[in-house]
């Protein structure tokens, strides 16, 4: 079978499921594993993803404000590449390509056209269903199974061990700088899961948008840094988005020194085999004298300033 996957996320579950080999093209965010790097890619951005925070955010409303596409798909790469399955998603329009654009982009093929499996996990154990539906589509479904339960024991090992816990802090996860967005779908559980009293966003609904107001109402024992996209790298250039604001000083978290930078694209934003790691780099930031699993450092900074 030949495969394509337009979503990183769903690359990283072709790959967890021993089907790497099967691949034969990418989005140009699938970056995981490495070894993928050498695919050939099927999809840009019409916009510039490089800028700040708040020109970016602009850019993407501007373009979906005018009825367009937030990406442009290679329709040539993709017939030239012959898809036996193309792996997309029908979740988020601004954040990978969607299912109506690989439609779009396959409708005038002449002959057999290609599989089109679309994802779409809100939940945690929607994100482990996925994982099923992309092992039955490549042909896999006893590998699919045994990665499912690997992935819900792991998850069910750090959140039984967190609940044992009396202390459980209170969390601000933050998905976009500027403007505030809180982080929604998997995000709530995970932070439940390791420990802590989520704040901002409902296990299963979409992000929200967050007023500084309400920031400094509910004033957080912990804020994690996790913007859609973003390394770590590139989060603490754009810290000072939230720094010269004059309600961040007074801030618990602030204070207290309990501000991290976690890497919101390898980790937290992609909703695949990875979120395990999200909710140990969860439980080290808000438990750290109970979970050492040794991300620190690369996967979650803490913000000194």
């Amino acid at each position: 079978m030949r495969i394509v996957s337009l979503l990183p996320s769903a690359t990283e579950i072709v790959c967890a499921l021993g089907c790497e080999p099967q691949l034969v093209g990418r989005s140009h965010e699938c970056d995981y594993p490495p070894s993928v790097g050498v695919l050939p890619v099927c999809t840009a951005p019409k916009f510039v993803p490089e800028g700040a925070s708040l020109a970016v955010d602009r850019q993407v409303k501007t373009l979906v404000r005018e009825g367009l596409s937030v990406y442009r798909v290679d329709a040539e790469r993709l017939r030239e590449l012959k898809p036996d399955l193309i792996v997309t998603q029908t979740q988020c329009a601004v954040c990978a390509v969607s299912e109506q654009e690989v439609r779009a982009a396959v409708r005038d093929w002449v002959g057999t056209r290609p599989a089109i499996v679309s994802l779409a996990p809100a939940r945690l154990a929607d994100v482990l269903k996925e994982v099923g539906r992309v092992a039955d589509a490549v042909g896999v479904p006893a590998q699919g199974a045994f990665v499912t339960g690997w992935l819900a024991a792991r998850l069910e090992a750090v959140a039984r061990k967190a609940a044992a816990i009396r202390e459980k802090p209170t969390v601000a996860c933050i998905e976009w700088l500027d403007p505030l967005m809180a982080a929604g779908h998997w995000m709530p559980e995970l932070v439940r899961m390791a420990g802590g009293v989520n704040l901002f966003g409902q296990p299963g609904q979409s992000s929200p948008w967050l007023h500084w107001r309400q920031l400094v109402e509910q004033d957080p024992d912990v804020i994690c840094l996790v913007p859609c996209g973003f390394a770590i790298d590139r989060t603490k250039k754009e810290l000072e988005v939230l720094t010269q604001r004059s309600e961040w000083a007074g801030l618990g978290a602030v204070r207290n020194r309990r501000v991290y930078i976690a890497d919101g694209n390898a980790y937290f934003n992609r909703p695949g085999p990875r979120l395990m790691e999200s909710l140990e780099i969860l439980a080290e930031i808000l438990h750290p004298a109970v979970f050492r699993f040794g991300h620190a450092g690369h996967g979650w900074e803490r913000v000194c300033s």
